[in-house]
């Protein structure tokens, strides 16, 4: 059982962290900018959903297993790199002045949903995170590690997801302030894919600097 000790310095740490720029922060900003709030929150359950199985996956040794093989490593690395970049080349060629989504159907809902989803997962850098951040706040004395482990993972996500939330709907306010312009919806696409295929890029030069 984790100790309130425990519980309130990670909180404080996760929070931290959750409020310092990062790529699914940038991820999440960007859609709820072009796309509107709806398709910020639901970007950020997705990248959250992924923190979740990176937790489980670190917790129980899957993590490991895949950093220390150079092979799957580069496999999770370049196929998540390709995905972001896929997403760029395909924002920017959409025929659309603009990428604003006025009535969001459930459909699109859970293809922002997954995109999260899949963007998380396949980060290089978080599967080395959590590798790194977890077991740093598990003690052996207070029972299993994985246990501990799973219930940092969710606490984590319980104080970071209002987090990006917010950040998904500040995105929101400030892309409807920006599409009252007509060059402003054209320049849309164009941002957001220039983000995602830099996302991409970073992604795919990402060096696994333990050593």
């Amino acid at each position: 059982m984790l100790s309130l000790s425990t519980i309130s310095l990670f909180s404080i740490a996760a929070i931290i962290l959750a409020l310092t720029p990062g790529p699914d922060m940038l991820y999440i900003a960007t859609r709820s900018i072009t796309q509107g709030r709806g398709a910020g929150i639901f970007s950020a359950l997705g990248v959250h959903t992924g923190v979740l199985i990176h937790t489980i996956a670190a917790a129980f040794g899957i993590s490991a297993l895949i950093a220390e093989s150079a092979v799957a490593f580069n496999i999770v690395r370049y196929a998540g790199a390709a995905y972001l970049v896929y997403l760029g080349i395909r924002t920017i060629l959409n025929k659309a002045a603009s990428l604003e989504i006025k009535v969001i159907e459930h459909k699109k809902l859970r293809s922002v949903y997954y995109q999260g989803l899949i963007t998380n997962l396949f980060n290089p850098k978080v599967i080395l995170f959590f590798l790194a951040f977890l077991p740093q706040f598990a003690d052996p004395s207070k029972g299993s590690i994985p246990i501990q482990m799973v219930t940092l993972g969710c606490l984590m996500i319980m104080v970071t997801l209002p987090i990006d939330i917010a950040v998904g709907l500040l995105g929101g306010s400030m892309g409807k302030f920006l599409k009252t312009s007509t060059r402003m919806q054209r320049i849309s696409k164009w941002f957001t894919g220039s983000v995602f295929i830099s996302l991409g890029i970073s992604t795919a030069l990402f060096v696994d600097r333990r050593a």
